[in-house]
């Protein structure tokens, strides 16, 4: 059975606002954590490069929360308006900057922690390590096996 247009429209929009709420709970944890480090009190053993560091991944991580949040309140605001098919493929849009956002900020955060507990080589070899698992299952995975024909969906 063939879907109509509408009919995928409505799956896809599904599709994006759960894949939301899967993302946005970690991101706010994440970006609550950074945003109490200050006000720890062996913050102030930090060095003025962790602390840009942080600073950084608040900023970064504000925008992971703030970009992945955007396409309930885009679908909110064109409520009852139609254009299904444009809330789905801005939502989109926002959600992979919203994930890259986010994947920058913990790269921050596992960095600042790395670099205060156990110094500079660690938390290069942390981030490192971190980014390469993005890297390969958010990014390179799904691009390469979305070109593999033997794991498409027929329709």
């Amino acid at each position: 059975m063939t879907e109509t247009e509408k009919e995928k429209s409505d799956r896809q929009l599904i599709e994006l606002l759960n894949e939301l709420r899967v993302a946005l709970p970690g991101a706010q944890v994440l970006l609550a954590f950074l945003l109490t480090a200050p006000f720890q009190t062996r913050f102030t053993r930090t060095t003025s490069f962790e602390r840009a560091a942080l600073f950084a991944g608040v900023l970064l991580t504000g925008a992971g929360v703030a970009l992945l949040m955007a396409p309930s309140v885009y679908h909110r605001v064109r409520w009852n308006e139609g254009g299904k098919e444009d809330v789905v493929r801005v939502g989109h849009r926002f959600f992979l900057a919203g994930t890259a956002c986010l994947a920058l900020g913990m790269f921050s955060a596992v960095f600042v922690v790395a670099d205060f507990l156990f110094g500079l080589p660690a938390a290069i070899v942390g981030v490192g390590v971190l980014l390469a698992l993005v890297v390969v299952t958010w990014y390179w995975l799904p691009i390469e096996r979305g070109r593999d024909p033997r794991v498409r969906d027929t329709e």
